[in-house]
């Protein structure tokens, strides 16, 4: 059987069962490089520690000839700097990666897209990622495998050491940014600049949830990225729940199935991203209506009075 030449990058915490599907989804295409990157207990949860040890026994099961590093660490240090340092270390050591965390579930034809993609797109440097998520791929009005996306998802994806040593953790240029209202350049709608300034605020203040994905949001657009999405979800959630960080209440349009893709791929004749779907695609997931946003903020009130 052919082995994956990629490397692949692996990110665990404290869900066996997560763990275990995701694991034995990498499995099956035997990457000859594996990276595996898992934060510590927290001290104030009962049975974490048991829960981080099996995990971590799980992805170093490996039986395929692999070459095979691990970044553990011995306490907890949240999303935001687990994920960062880990990524750091994955990309001190490897050029380009696969990365997937323990509830990104991909379809098989995730690893061969990633990797095709990554190597027609290592000198590109108007793409920063390729992403396996697409929650609008019913309404892709593309005729081609993939398009370029100015939205970022990272629920399983792909990047190369070019990009990720851009990564701007402390958002240094968004006080000159916000003040020259540079994103209506990018989104000519006040909601969505309203939407995103108000978490730019947060981040750089750093009052901001304890997260690391906004910060690369900002370092695409801040680089003028393009990101490539695929014509076909290719990767399921498998992390909403109460256990979850951040995605403790499921939202029905992101609950979906991995597709698959259809190799040989047809590649779009230029790089070019669609303004018209980047805006459909904000105007649904992040800029809201009023309505939907109160009704999310009354589910989770009531869900942590259940608890």
């Amino acid at each position: 059987m052919n082995q994956l030449k990629t490397p692949v990058a692996m990110m665990v915490f404290n869900r066996p069962e997560n763990t275990r599907r995701v694991f034995a989804a990498i499995a099956v295409v035997r990457p000859t490089h594996l990276l595996l990157i898992a934060d510590g207990p927290r001290a104030s949860h009962p049975g974490e520690a048991e829960r981080c040890e099996q995990v971590r026994e799980i992805v170093t099961a490996v039986t395929w000839p692999c070459q095979v590093e691990t970044n553990f660490a011995s306490e907890n240090m949240g999303c935001r700097a687990r994920v960062i340092s880990g990524l750091n270390w994955v990309f001190s050591l490897v050029e380009e990666a696969i990365i997937l965390e323990d509830d990104c579930l991909p379809d098989q034809s995730f690893f061969p897209f990633c990797a095709e993609l990554l190597e027609r797109y290592r000198d590109q440097n108007q793409i920063g990622f390729i992403a396996g998520f697409n929650p609008m791929e019913k309404s892709f009005p593309f005729r081609y495998s993939y398009y370029y996306s100015l939205i970022t998802w990272c629920w399983g994806w792909a990047t190369w050491r070019r990009a990720w040593q851009q990564y701007d953790e402390h958002l240094h240029t968004w006080p000159e940014v916000k003040d020259a209202d540079l994103l209506s350049l990018i989104f000519p709608d006040e909601r969505i600049v309203a939407y995103w300034s108000r978490i730019f605020d947060a981040m750089y203040e750093r009052t901001g949830p304890d997260t690391w994905d906004y910060q690369w949001v900002y370092t695409c657009w801040t680089r003028n990225w393009l990101s490539i999405l695929p014509r076909n979800n290719l990767i399921q959630n498998t992390g909403f729940g109460v256990d979850a960080t951040h995605t403790s209440i499921a939202e029905p349009d992101f609950i979906l199935p991995a597709g698959t893709v259809i190799f040989p791929l047809e590649h779009p004749p230029a790089i070019i991203a669609s303004t018209a779907f980047a805006m459909q695609m904000q105007k649904r997931f992040y800029a809201r209506n009023i309505p939907r946003r109160v009704l999310r903020r009354l589910q989770m009130l009531f869900q942590s009075r259940v608890q």
